[in-house]
Protein backbone atom coordinates (compact mmCIF):
# COMPACT_ATOMS: atom_id res chain seq x y z
CA UNK A 1 0.00 0.00 0.00
CA UNK A 2 1.30 3.42 -0.84
CA UNK A 3 1.45 5.81 2.08
CA UNK A 4 -0.07 9.20 1.28
CA UNK A 5 2.63 11.85 1.26
CA UNK A 6 1.84 14.50 3.83
CA UNK A 7 2.34 17.87 2.18
CA UNK A 8 3.48 20.76 4.36
CA UNK A 9 0.88 23.53 4.36
CA UNK A 10 2.15 26.75 2.87
CA UNK A 11 1.17 30.16 4.19
CA UNK A 12 1.00 33.64 2.73
CA UNK A 13 3.50 36.09 4.25
CA UNK A 14 0.72 37.72 6.30
CA UNK A 15 -0.53 34.37 7.65
CA UNK A 16 3.04 33.33 8.40
CA UNK A 17 3.69 36.61 10.26
CA UNK A 18 0.69 35.97 12.54
CA UNK A 19 1.67 32.34 13.12
CA UNK A 20 5.29 33.35 13.80
CA UNK A 21 4.09 35.88 16.40
CA UNK A 22 2.27 33.19 18.35
CA UNK A 23 5.17 30.73 17.81
CA UNK A 24 7.55 33.26 19.43
CA UNK A 25 5.07 34.31 22.13
CA UNK A 26 4.66 30.70 23.27
CA UNK A 27 8.32 30.36 24.29
CA UNK A 28 11.67 32.00 23.62
CA UNK A 29 13.08 31.05 20.22
CA UNK A 30 16.36 31.59 18.45
CA UNK A 31 16.38 33.43 15.14
CA UNK A 32 17.48 30.23 13.42
CA UNK A 33 14.54 28.23 14.83
CA UNK A 34 12.10 30.84 13.53
CA UNK A 35 13.91 31.10 10.20
CA UNK A 36 13.73 27.29 9.76
CA UNK A 37 10.04 27.28 10.69
CA UNK A 38 9.26 30.05 8.17
CA UNK A 39 11.10 28.22 5.39
CA UNK A 40 9.15 25.11 6.36
CA UNK A 41 5.96 27.07 5.79
CA UNK A 42 6.98 27.61 2.17
CA UNK A 43 8.13 31.23 2.35
CA UNK A 44 10.91 32.72 0.24
CA UNK A 45 14.09 34.32 1.55
CA UNK A 46 12.89 37.92 1.23
CA UNK A 47 9.64 37.20 3.09
CA UNK A 48 11.47 35.23 5.78
CA UNK A 49 13.94 38.04 6.43
CA UNK A 50 11.15 40.67 6.47
CA UNK A 51 9.21 38.66 9.05
CA UNK A 52 12.35 38.07 11.16
CA UNK A 53 13.01 41.84 11.09
CA UNK A 54 9.43 42.55 12.12
CA UNK A 55 9.56 40.02 14.99
CA UNK A 56 12.78 41.59 16.30
CA UNK A 57 11.35 45.13 16.05
CA UNK A 58 8.19 44.10 17.91
CA UNK A 59 10.29 42.26 20.53
CA UNK A 60 8.76 38.85 19.78
CA UNK A 61 12.26 37.67 18.97
CA UNK A 62 15.29 38.54 21.06
CA UNK A 63 18.42 36.43 20.72
CA UNK A 64 19.93 37.56 24.06
CA UNK A 65 16.72 36.81 25.92
CA UNK A 66 16.57 33.40 24.22
CA UNK A 67 20.19 32.58 25.10
CA UNK A 68 19.67 33.50 28.78
CA UNK A 69 16.44 31.49 29.03
CA UNK A 70 18.04 28.49 27.30
CA UNK A 71 21.15 28.53 29.52
CA UNK A 72 19.23 28.87 32.79
CA UNK A 73 16.61 26.32 31.76
CA UNK A 74 19.09 23.66 30.71
CA UNK A 75 21.15 24.26 33.86
CA UNK A 76 18.28 24.29 36.37
CA UNK A 77 15.97 21.71 34.83
CA UNK A 78 18.27 19.33 32.99
CA UNK A 79 21.39 19.86 35.11
CA UNK A 80 23.62 20.55 32.13
CA UNK A 81 27.09 22.00 32.51
CA UNK A 82 28.41 25.03 30.68
CA UNK A 83 30.15 23.01 27.96
CA UNK A 84 26.94 21.24 26.94
CA UNK A 85 24.91 24.47 27.15
CA UNK A 86 27.47 26.19 24.91
CA UNK A 87 27.22 23.37 22.36
CA UNK A 88 23.43 23.59 22.39
CA UNK A 89 23.48 27.35 21.82
CA UNK A 90 26.02 26.98 18.99
CA UNK A 91 23.73 24.42 17.35
CA UNK A 92 21.00 27.08 17.47
CA UNK A 93 23.50 29.47 15.83
CA UNK A 94 23.67 31.90 18.74
CA UNK A 95 26.71 34.20 18.59
CA UNK A 96 29.68 33.66 20.92
CA UNK A 97 29.28 37.02 22.74
CA UNK A 98 25.64 36.17 23.54
CA UNK A 99 26.66 32.70 24.73
CA UNK A 100 29.12 34.32 27.16
CA UNK A 101 26.41 36.69 28.45
CA UNK A 102 24.00 33.77 28.91
CA UNK A 103 26.53 31.67 30.84
CA UNK A 104 27.20 34.58 33.23
CA UNK A 105 23.59 34.13 34.43
CA UNK A 106 24.62 30.92 36.19
CA UNK A 107 25.87 31.59 39.71
CA UNK A 108 29.23 29.86 40.42
CA UNK A 109 28.03 28.54 43.81
CA UNK A 110 24.83 27.11 42.31
CA UNK A 111 26.89 25.57 39.51
CA UNK A 112 29.26 23.83 41.92
CA UNK A 113 26.34 22.66 44.10
CA UNK A 114 24.49 21.25 41.09
CA UNK A 115 27.58 19.32 39.98
CA UNK A 116 28.05 17.95 43.51
CA UNK A 117 24.39 16.92 43.70
CA UNK A 118 24.54 15.19 40.31
CA UNK A 119 27.68 13.26 41.28
CA UNK A 120 26.24 12.20 44.66
CA UNK A 121 22.98 11.02 43.04
CA UNK A 122 24.87 9.03 40.42
CA UNK A 123 27.22 7.62 43.05
CA UNK A 124 24.27 6.12 44.90
CA UNK A 125 23.14 4.37 41.71
CA UNK A 126 26.49 2.88 40.68
CA UNK A 127 26.98 -0.68 41.90
CA UNK A 128 30.76 -0.81 41.60
CA UNK A 129 32.96 -2.14 44.38
CA UNK A 130 36.29 -1.03 42.89
CA UNK A 131 36.75 2.62 44.04
CA UNK A 132 38.93 3.49 41.04
CA UNK A 133 36.33 2.23 38.54
CA UNK A 134 33.50 3.94 40.43
CA UNK A 135 35.38 7.25 40.47
CA UNK A 136 36.07 6.91 36.75
CA UNK A 137 32.38 6.22 36.01
CA UNK A 138 31.37 9.30 38.01
CA UNK A 139 33.98 11.37 36.18
CA UNK A 140 32.77 10.18 32.75
CA UNK A 141 29.14 10.79 33.71
CA UNK A 142 29.81 14.39 34.79
CA UNK A 143 31.85 15.02 31.63
CA UNK A 144 28.90 13.77 29.58
CA UNK A 145 26.64 16.24 31.37
CA UNK A 146 28.89 19.05 30.13
CA UNK A 147 30.85 19.97 33.25
CA UNK A 148 34.44 21.12 33.22
CA UNK A 149 37.26 18.70 33.90
CA UNK A 150 38.81 20.67 36.79
CA UNK A 151 35.49 21.10 38.63
CA UNK A 152 34.66 17.40 38.37
CA UNK A 153 38.04 16.46 39.76
CA UNK A 154 37.61 18.98 42.58
CA UNK A 155 34.23 17.53 43.56
CA UNK A 156 35.56 13.96 43.41
CA UNK A 157 38.64 14.92 45.44
CA UNK A 158 36.66 16.82 48.12
CA UNK A 159 34.19 14.01 48.64
CA UNK A 160 34.70 10.42 49.57
CA UNK A 161 32.72 9.35 46.52
CA UNK A 162 34.10 6.38 44.76
CA UNK A 163 36.11 5.29 47.80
Amino acid sequence: MDEPIKKQKTFTPLEAKRKAESYCAYQERSQQEVRDKLYGWGLHKADVENIIGYLIEENFLNEERFAKAYALGKFRIKGWGKIKITQGLKLKQVSTPLIKIALKQIEPNDYFEKLTTIIIKKSNLIKESDPYKKRNKLYQYALGRGYENNLILEVLKDSDLGD
